[in-house]
């Protein structure tokens, strides 16, 4: 258990220190990643609401009962499917929040995806 405990004590430490740097704008918001065992979200929030203006996950109508062969493949389509409603909506532009969780794997996935339909970060 204490190594548990010492996981998720790292994450929310990379957590705090990550989102103190961040500077999001309302020409830049934030495109935040969240990762679970089995599925990944992301939503791009409004820095000055706090309300999530667009957001995509491996549970959403276009990609639930995707037959991927692995976890990384999905999410970077989801990356590429939050990018191209974001570009719908008008935003070119985000900073990116990782959320504490380590870049590489499926987080990295998802920013590829994401870059590869147009967002800028």
């Amino acid at each position: 258990m204490d190594r548990l405990r010492k996981k998720s004590l790292g994450i929310l430490k990379r957590r705090a220190r990550v989102k103190k740097k961040l500077r999001s704008t309302p020409e830049r918001p934030r495109l935040v990643v969240y990762r679970s065992n089995r599925h990944i979200y992301s939503q791009i929030v409004d820095p000055l609401t706090g309300k999530t203006l667009i957001g995509v996950s491996t549970l959403s109508k276009g990609l639930k009962g995707d037959a991927s062969p692995g976890k990384e493949d999905i999410s970077k389509k989801v990356g590429v499917l939050l990018g191209e409603m974001a570009l719908k909506e008008g935003i070119k532009e985000v900073v990116f929040d990782k959320n504490g969780f380590l870049y590489h794997g499926r987080v990295k996935a998802l920013a590829d995806g994401a870059r590869e339909a147009g967002l800028i970060f």
